[in-house]
């Protein structure tokens, strides 16, 4: 039993930490827009976005019962597959980071705990309509996001298409802070609630809850983990997401958050886990486009998407091979 308690401490501490870097890794999906077009200096952005993060984290609990109860089947999960896939998506955050890559978070979690628990107990474990759920969101989502941002942007193109460039200007300067306040609070309302489910899993696990249902406690400490996280900033994947994607003007960085937020919180509000990664890049390129396909960088969004696909099946493996490295060694 002292065994037990020892890793399900190492499951929270650890699921803290990737609640920190999903935080500071992320942080881009919230302020890219807005300071690459200058309505907001960097330093105001970050504490805007960790504030906003950690009041959406504790706006509800649909997306951490899919997390937790509706992938795997909770009775097989040990600590040690937990672990396994905290480690896993870790590693592969802090070398995306690195490289100023936007991958998606919550795959690399997903993924990870799919492997993790195959390598524990086998593929029968999988519930695959949990899976299927997560891979249509995976596929249809950023498809969803691009149009969305490219029908926005024609009718605010149309709607002021008579209008002065300055007025236009000034209008969506304060617009975009909204914007940019709707999109940090739908990112901590998803992404936050899949560590949620995780750390609950664990304590089912551990026999600490009798059934799934998430304490206030786990929210608590991941809506504060991932608000210092945002505060610490991810100022490489900002650069890639607000500078190197495309050129944006306010009116640009308005459409692209209003598209991605209202997407993300419609799926934190049903319980469909997304990439919000995955959701604000894709809506960028589709604002992108709606001035002329030649205005993205599709060279850097051809990465982005490369590194988007490379997610699940290399998580998927590494959390297979920790969690089987771990029982050989325990």
């Amino acid at each position: 039993m002292h065994d037990t308690f020892f890793l399900l401490i190492c499951v929270i501490v650890l699921a803290t930490v990737f609640d920190f870097i999903n935080g500071f890794h992320d942080t881009a999906n919230a302020i890219a827009t807005s300071v690459s077009t200058r309505v907001l200096s960097p330093k105001v952005a970050v504490a805007m976005a960790a504030v906003l993060n950690m009041v959406g984290a504790l706006s509800g609990t649909a997306v951490a019962r899919t997390v937790g109860a509706g992938l795997v089947e909770t009775a097989s999960v040990t600590q040690v597959t937990v672990i396994s896939a905290l480690l896993a998506a870790i590693i592969w955050d802090i070398i995306t980071w690195y490289f100023g890559l936007p991958t998606s978070s919550s795959h690399a979690i997903l993924s990870s705990l799919v492997g993790a628990a195959i390598a524990t107990a086998g593929t029968e474990v999988i519930i695959q309509k949990g899976v299927y759920k997560i891979l249509l969101g995976l596929v249809f989502s950023p498809l969803i996001a691009l149009a969305l941002g490219f029908l926005l942007m024609l009718f605010l193109m149309w709607i002021f298409k008579r209008s002065a460039p300055s007025l236009v200007s000034r209008l969506f300067n304060r617009l975009q802070i909204v914007s940019a306040a709707y999109m940090a609070f739908s990112h901590g309302s998803n992404d936050a609630q899949k560590t949620m489910g995780i750390i609950t899993m664990a304590l089912v696990s551990y026999k600490g809850l009798s059934d799934f249902h998430v304490p206030f406690w786990v929210i608590a400490l991941c809506a504060v983990s991932m608000a210092l996280g945002t505060a610490v900033g991810g100022w490489r994947i900002i650069k890639t997401l607000g500078v190197r994607l495309v050129h944006l003007r306010p009116i640009n960085g308005f459409a692209a958050e209003a598209s991605a937020a209202t997407i993300i919180e419609i799926a934190s509000r049903i319980g469909l886990p997304l990439s919000t990664t995955h959701i604000i890049s894709s809506t960028i390129m589709g604002v992108g486009a709606s001035k002329r396909l030649s205005a993205v960088r599709w060279g850097v969004g051809g990465n982005i998407i490369m590194a988007w696909l490379l997610t699940l099946p290399v998580c998927g493996v590494l959390a297979w091979a920790i969690c089987k490295a771990i029982l050989l060694l325990v």
